[in-house]
C-alpha cells in the first residue's frame, strides 16, 4: 500500500505564490513517476503536471507552463509543485498521485494511488 498526503494548500492572491508538498509514504517512491491534478467545483479533474521517477523529465498542462514547476526529493519521499503567479482560475483542489511505472503521464488512468486533495484558492 502507498498512502499520499498533500500540504500546502491555502488561500492566496492573484499573482501569489503557494507551494504542495504531497509526502509518500509506504512502498518505494523514488522508481515512479508522480503527478498532480486538480478539479475546479463543477468540473472534470485535470492534469496540470507530472515527474519521471528520476525528476529529469516533467511535462505540464498548457496553462501552467512557465508559472508552476514540480520536482521532487526521493530521498525525502516527496513531491512538490510550486506555484507562482496564481490566477483565480488556478482555484481547485490539487491532488497527487503515483503512476505505477517510471515514465511521467497525463492521463489520471494512469495512476493508481491518490492523495485526498488539498484546496486552493486564488482570490482577485
Amino acid at each position: 500500500q502507498v498512502q499520499l498526503e498533500e500540504s500546502g494548500g491555502g488561500v492566496v492572491q492573484a499573482g501569489g505564490s503557494l507551494r504542495l508538498s504531497c509526502a509518500a509514504s509506504g512502498r518505494t517512491f523514488s522508481g515512479y513517476a508522480m503527478g498532480w491534478f486538480r478539479q475546479a467545483p463543477g468540473k472534470e479533474r485535470e492534469f496540470v503536471a507530472a515527474i519521471s521517477w528520476s525528476g529529469i523529465s516533467a511535462s505540464y498542462e498548457d496553462s501552467v507552463k512557465g508559472r508552476f514547476t514540480i520536482t521532487r526529493d526521493n530521498a525525502k519521499n516527496t513531491v512538490y509543485l510550486q506555484m507562482n503567479s496564481l490566477k483565480p482560475e488556478d482555484t481547485a483542489v490539487y491532488y497527487c498521485a503515483r503512476r505505477p511505472s517510471g515514465t511521467r503521464s497525463q492521463n489520471e488512468y494512469d495512476y493508481d494511488y491518490w492523495g485526498q486533495g488539498t484546496q486552493v484558492t486564488v482570490s482577485s
